[in-house]
């Protein structure tokens, strides 16, 4: 344990999260992604792991030490519910509270259609698993910056 670091935060995801730079792209996935395949395409190459948090659980300890990109409107994006592309489940809703938590404001999250969000995973710096076992748990999240005043 760390002070001040939450401690659903695993070494591993913090040194993730050390390490990506402004704009790099973070997945957090479900249980029923292909997590292990895609991370072995990212940019750290391996998988990370949260698996028994929730997927707003996982994105409300990441977003206590990452800030979210204020440069660009796709700074969060949500899988699209196949077929019902318009459609928010409760999991998508619970992480967009926590987004807005932390944003302090509303910050709408960008709808992703799910192949294209495969493929944007792919080239995301890394891949967290949570232990969420809802359909489309699945949300991308760029960092932004942490400026010399803050």
């Amino acid at each position: 344990m760390l002070k001040g670091i939450d401690p659903r935060l695993n070494a591993d995801v913090l040194y993730a999260l050390r390490a990506m730079g402004h704009g790099d792209v973070l997945v957090i996935s479900d249980t029923n992604f292909p997590s292990d395949s895609v991370a072995r395409e990212t940019v750290l190459g391996e998988l990370l792991t949260m698996h028994n948090l929730t997927a707003a659980e996982a994105v409300e300890a990441i977003l206590s030490l990452m800030p979210l990109d204020t440069f660009v409107e796709d700074f969060a994006a949500r899988m699209e519910v196949v077929g019902r592309p318009e459609e928010i489940p409760p999991v998508q809703q619970e992480v967009q509270a926590v987004i807005d938590r932390a944003e302090g404001r509303p910050r709408p999250m960008v709808p992703v259609e799910r192949f294209a969000f495969y493929d944007r995973a792919r080239e995301a710096y890394a891949v967290v698993q949570t232990g969420e076992r809802r359909f489309y748990g699945c949300f991308l999240l760029r960092k932004g910056v942490i400026g010399p005043d803050a």
